[in-house]
């Protein structure tokens, strides 16, 4: 019988739409910890979308999917702030007045972490078999730095395999996505993600990189929508030696 722990993957929409490459990441880096991965076949949506536009009943419909889907294992290991802080802090209050859900609810949140988060915080992971001397930025996305504790923990594992990161001057500004906030409020959306791209212009490192894929796209957007040449890359791409195509670039 393992004695690994055994991890399921939540691998999030855009992720799984956008760029999988980051779900095989996060598996290379997980297997790497030694850790025993699975990804659940019925999963989906974390539910934030619907949570954040009121519809509390389609976001309790999928919550309990997720129940269903996550149960069993000792950990939940998601590559996304955002998602993570989704199931972790939101989730639960889905079943305040449910006595049979919200003990599996609060056990979900228990066990779920952000990637990065939990190979620092969980695992100690202090070296990692990748090396890069490339100089990078870092942006914190909200709900990564607010809700799940993220900001340490990555820069120390870029520091582990050689990377230099240059800072913005204001990292933890959000870059404008916010979920739907970006289709609400698309004109306030723009100027912040312009200045969020100023910003990384400005360090001169030649690649930003974030824990969440909404900042990604939204951030990648703007810079080729400006013409710069500045890369946009998950966190885990670069930690687990993924030699892909830029988000935004073809592939």
């Amino acid at each position: 019988m393992s004695s690994k722990p055994r991890v399921a993957l939540f691998v999030t929409c855009l992720v799984d739409l956008h760029r999988p490459s980051v779900g095989f990441a996060a598996i290379r880096l997980l297997e790497q910890a030694g850790c025993q991965v699975e990804v659940p076949r019925a999963q989906t949506c974390c539910g934030q979308p619907a949570y954040n536009t009121g519809d509390r009943a389609t976001t309790r419909d999928l919550a309990i999917g997720i129940l269903d889907a996550f149960s069993g294992y000792d950990h939940v290991v998601v590559p996304s702030g955002s998602c993570a802080g989704m199931l972790r802090h939101h989730l639960p209050t889905l079943f305040d007045d449910d006595p049979n859900f919200r003990p599996r609810a609060d056990a979900l949140a228990a066990k779920t972490f952000e990637l990065v988060s939990f190979l620092t915080d969980v695992l100690g992971v202090t070296s990692l078999p990748a090396a890069s001397s490339e100089t990078f930025t870092y942006h914190d996305s909200c709900a990564g730095l607010r809700e799940m504790g993220i900001k340490a923990q990555p820069r120390a594992l870029l520091a582990v395999i050689g990377a230099t990161v240059i800072e913005m001057k204001e990292p933890e500004i959000c870059c404008g996505f916010g979920g739907t906030f970006c289709v609400k409020y698309p004109e306030i959306s723009v100027r912040m993600v312009s200045d969020k791209t100023a910003d990384i212009v400005a360090t001169g490192a030649g690649t930003v990189l974030s824990g969440d894929m909404g900042c990604l796209l939204n951030i990648a957007g703007r810079l080729k929508r400006q013409g710069s040449s500045v890369q946009t890359r998950h966190v885990a791409e670069v930690l687990a030696r993924m030699d892909l195509p830029a988000i935004g670039e073809a592939r």
